[in-house]
């Protein structure tokens, strides 16, 4: 049986029955290694910043990488450590590309509709209050291009900007920035993400924020149901998928509605999305035959 090792990070690897976040994560993965070992393929969790040794394994798929923004350098290292010696599931070349939140602006040269945004580039000095001018945006985002979970991302209004330039600067001369049109729909209808296997639609939740935020992660307090895509959001998710060079063995695609009512890419995420096993019984056995199809193909 080949082995496999499920990427996580030292703080995840064990149990603590009173942090439900946590039971969500080993509970996740237990639902993975069940689904695997049905394809012979049998998993272990593995922290990534431990300094691990892979060598008995065939092949690595990021779960719970959370912190990868925060230590990048070392991340990186870890993967050019091991990119030659196991197979990578998804292939290192589209984890690099979709670290960074660049990549919305090359989807969106390949017809995939995103919020409005504007690139600020590391080192750049820009004001907010002239890229609110200069795009008539009175109230919007502003977050790293390399981030997760809503880390070091603001809500901006015209009515407070000055609040927020000397903190804009100070990000700005260490990371390349997004600033994006806020969406309202986000306050009362949330983002949607589309779990695909292989490139074909699984199942969708929908995220919503808790009352006076914008945040729909559930560490801020947001809710996830279970939601029932149209074809036409089913679609929209599928083609996202397609423009790729490589179909992902999996993908979580987020979309909202933008202020034009069509649907919008938020984030595409090709690295350690949260897949919601837990919301549709089986989806795990579909992510275990894709990634038994990539093993058997991309043999080292």
């Amino acid at each position: 049986m080949q082995k496999v090792a499920l990427l996580s990070e030292k703080r995840y690897l064990k149990a603590d029955e009173s942090n439900w976040y946590l039971e969500n994560i080993i509970l996740e993965d237990k639902l993975l290694t069940r689904s695997l070992y049905k394809n012979d393929i049998i998993a272990k969790r593995v922290a990534w910043d431990d300094n691990p040794d892979l060598s008995n394994f065939d092949s690595a798929i990021f779960r719970t990488t959370w912190n990868y923004f925060n230590y990048l350098d070392e991340f990186i290292k870890f993967l050019t450590t091991w990119k030659n010696k196991l197979i990578f599931i998804n292939p290192i070349d589209i984890v690099l590309w979709n670290l960074d939140k660049k990549y919305l602006f090359d989807l969106n040269s390949n017809g995939i509709n995103i919020p409005e945004s504007v690139l600020v580039k590391r080192g750049q000095v820009k004001k907010l209050k002239n890229i609110s001018q200069k795009e008539n945006w009175s109230k919007f985002i502003i977050k790293p291009c390399i981030s997760a979970a809503a880390w070091e991302t603001y809500c901006v209004e015209r009515k407070n900007i000055d609040k927020y330039e000397s903190l804009f600067y100070r990000l700005v001369m260490k990371h390349d920035m997004l600033v994006q049109n806020f969406q309202n729909s986000i306050l009362s209808f949330g983002e949607i993400s589309f779990m695909l296997f292989d490139g074909k639609y699984s199942h969708a939740v929908i995220k919503k924020p808790k009352k006076n935020d914008y945040r729909v992660q559930d560490d801020f307090g947001g809710t996830v149901s279970n939601y029932y895509a149209n074809n036409k959001e089913i679609n929209f998710a599928e083609r996202v998928v397609k423009t790729l060079k490589i179909t992902p063995a999996y993908a979580r695609v987020d979309v909202i509605v933008d202020k034009n009512e069509q649907l919008a890419l938020s984030e595409l995420e090709l690295i350690e999305p949260e897949l919601w096993f837990r919301k549709k019984k089986g989806s795990s056995d579909l992510l275990a035959g894709a990634i038994k199809k990539k093993l058997k193909f991309n043999r080292l």
